[in-house]
């Protein structure tokens, strides 16, 4: 388990970010600008495996606290870092990139490609295991973005892929269309709620007899049953 500092000023992007990254097994921290998460850094660093700033916040913005935090590092002692920002400037993200962050992530963004980024950033870093899962004959490689039914290779489309993980991440748990679509399609889209039923009858047709793991909840969405 890794133990990660959210710092955000909006308390909603905290609490989702870190709803699914808790959902992976990690621990967070959490703070609501620069000042409080540098604080956190500097008093918890041996313990903080991995830090997702916000570049926008007040008092001292993640631009500050990335500099802060790379002047004070000694010999191995790198904390990776995630900008996570409204900005999508190429200046802004070659700026973050040269002041050293790991990763860089802009909003609006799905809540599980920023999970499955985490994971990558973790485990490039050396600080996670390459999370591999079987469930039947279901095979879930996520560093590889990889699945497999009866150890053949199925393709799915990134959105197909990205509901897959979403449902295996909280399997037996009814799920309707409204979370679904806020979780996979990003919390400020606004797409039509059969996106979701659309994409569930090509995923189960591409998973074969595996498919069936997809359960329809009448009249509310789905259940993933493995």
């Amino acid at each position: 388990m890794s133990t990660i500092l959210i710092a955000d000023d909006e308390a909603r992007i905290r609490r989702l970010v870190g709803d699914f990254l808790k959902r992976d097994g990690h621990s967070i921290v959490e703070a609501a600008d620069g000042k409080e998460a540098l604080s956190i850094i500097e008093n918890r660093r041996p313990s903080l495996d991995l830090a997702i700033l916000d570049v926008m916040m007040p008092g001292m913005d993640g631009f500050g606290v990335l500099r802060e935090l790379r002047a004070q590092e000694r010999g191995d002692a790198h904390l990776p870092v995630m900008l996570l920002t409204a900005r999508a400037e190429d200046t802004d993200q070659v700026r973050g990139l040269e002041e050293g962050a790991d990763d860089y992530v802009t909003k609006p963004f799905s809540p599980i490609v920023l999970a499955a980024r985490v994971r990558t950033l973790l485990k490039r870093e050396g600080r996670a295991a390459a999370p591999v899962e079987q469930i039947g004959l279901l095979t879930i490689n996520e560093l590889r973005r990889e699945v497999l039914v009866d150890n053949r290779s199925v393709e799915l489309t990134p959105k197909e892929y990205e509901l897959l993980i979403y449902f295996k991440n909280n399997r037996s748990i009814a799920l309707s269309r409204e979370s679904i679509l806020n979780a996979v399609w990003g919390y400020d889209y606004f797409g039509d709620l059969r996106t979701v039923d659309t994409h569930v009858k090509k995923l189960r047709a591409k998973l074969g007899g595996c498919g069936t793991m997809i359960e329809t909840v009448r009249g509310y969405g789905y259940r993933f049953e493995g």
